[in-house]
């Protein structure tokens, strides 16, 4: 057979190809990160591998290539995170135990730290105050996941001024808070199983009033004691203080001294879809100074009140209570005091109360106002049963509008009674509406 004709384009294309592909072959494939063993890190050893495994993170944060932990046991403490610090380990099988320091693993400034797949047991070794046995400080794109950490002599993870996220970790025993997260920027909470805290589950605070917009979703918050002691800022599975902005939804909080989430002086506040069981106070609260608070399609089996949007005198204001089940509250709040219980939902100002359904409230099934303290409030289309009093509104002399219509309120001694403070002014507010125009009472049903 002829040779076949070149063609001077292939030509020139065979060249080029033939060119490329030897410097291809042998170049040597990109490193994926570092193996601990690489500076002399050994898992199961009995000394303290702190030095040795803060040149590893040292050195793999310097090059930005994550920090492999084989399985086993590692004795260490005070441990500081670098920028670009990755450490991963494998879930359930590497483990890091607290030896000394304020914190296991540490930082004050950087970005893109990660943590994936480790045990970290703090010992129960007391920590300073506010510490964690994780502590981050001013991280940008933190990234927590997949991990336990148990045992912490104070927060277990504690994050100052950090955006990422923290998601499918388990916290549990821990001396003070499961997750203290203060003065962060968005930063979201998802998925996490917290379980056994002195004092609080989590916590998004900001040191002075100011936007947040942190999402806690999705976790699974029990048995959150009050060690501490107080009237309510401690004992909460959630506690959203002086944060603006914040959404909790979709939670699952069981078993708190204090509330299932508690917001104080949290403007625009979202508490959605969450379910709440054994609650030793307020289930869902939003007090003192805030402004704006959407309390909407949430469960509460057992609480000493089901609801709270309180505290006008201090500012607080502005509130929507809708759709929400509430159910089987108790005549008393554990700790005791003069203050009321047995209350299905409470509101003061500028709020709607709409489609909620309550049974089972041993004192009141809606209360509306508090003495002078109520202004523009709302009350439609719910459903109150066996209750002492179904809807109670505020009659003191110096108290707003209100207008209750279209509820349905069953097996109540009193269905719609006006208040003046917690004495019974009127049994019957359908029948002495005369004396208190300043209260609409039309198309309830009462049975």
């Amino acid at each position: 057979m002829p040779p076949m004709p070149l063609d001077r384009r292939a030509l020139l294309t065979g060249s080029a190809v033939a060119a490329v592909v030897p410097a291809a072959a042998t170049a040597a494939p990109p490193a994926q990160g570092f193996e601990a063993v690489q500076f002399g890190v050994r898992p199961g050893a009995p000394d303290d591998q702190t030095a040795r495994l803060q040149r590893a993170i040292d050195a793999a944060a310097r090059a930005r290539r994550p920090l492999t932990l084989a399985p086993g046991h590692y004795r260490a403490g005070a441990l500081r995170l670098p920028a670009g610090a990755q450490i991963v380990g494998v879930r359930g099988a590497t483990h890091l135990t607290l030896t000394h320091g304020p914190s296991l693993l540490s930082c004050d400034g950087g970005e893109d730290i990660t943590l994936s797949g480790l045990t970290l047991d703090g010992g129960k070794l007391p920590l300073p105050a506010n510490h964690g046995l994780v502590h981050l400080a001013q991280v940008k794109r933190l990234r927590i996941a997949d991990c336990v950490i148990a045992n912490a002599g104070g927060n277990a993870i504690a994050l100052e001024g950090c955006d990422g996220i923290v998601e499918a970790n388990t916290l549990t025993d821990t001396a003070d808070n499961a997750l203290f997260c203060n003065d962060s920027r968005g930063l979201v909470i998802r998925g996490n199983v917290l379980r056994g805290a002195g004092n609080g589950g989590i916590r998004v605070w900001q040191s002075t009033k100011g936007d947040d917009g942190s999402i806690v979703a999705d976790n699974t918050i029990e048995d959150i004691g009050a060690r501490a002691g107080g009237t309510g800022q401690n004992g909460n599975g959630v506690n959203v203080f002086r944060a603006a902005n914040v959404i909790v939804r979709n939670n699952v909080i069981r078993r708190c001294a204090f509330s299932a989430v508690r917001g104080n002086a949290a403007s625009n506040l979202q508490i959605l879809g969450n379910t709440c069981g054994a609650i030793g106070e307020v289930a869902l609260y939003a007090e003192f100074d805030f402004e704006g608070a959407v309390i909407a399609n949430n469960t509460v089996d057992g609480a000493a009140l089901g609801v709270v949007c309180t505290n006008f005198n201090d500012g607080g204001r502005l509130a929507v209570v809708q759709g929400n089940l509430i159910r089987r509250l108790t005549p008393r709040r554990p700790q005791g005091g003069p203050d009321a219980a047995g209350v299905g939902i409470a509101v003061e100002a500028d709020a709607a109360v709409t489609g909620n359904v309550i049974e089972d409230a041993p004192s009141m099934g809606i209360s509306v106002g508090a003495g002078k303290y109520m202004r523009d409030v709302s009350v439609s289309g719910n459903v109150v049963r066996r209750a002492a009093v179904g809807i109670g509104v505020s009659v003191t002399p110096g108290a707003g509008g209100a207008a209750v219509t279209g509820n349905m309120i069953a097996d109540c001694p009193a269905a719609i009674a006006g208040m003046e403070w917690d004495k019974v002014a009127s049994a019957d507010l359908v029948r002495d509406a005369a004396r208190y125009p300043q209260v609409t009472v039309a198309g309830n049903q009462v049975r």
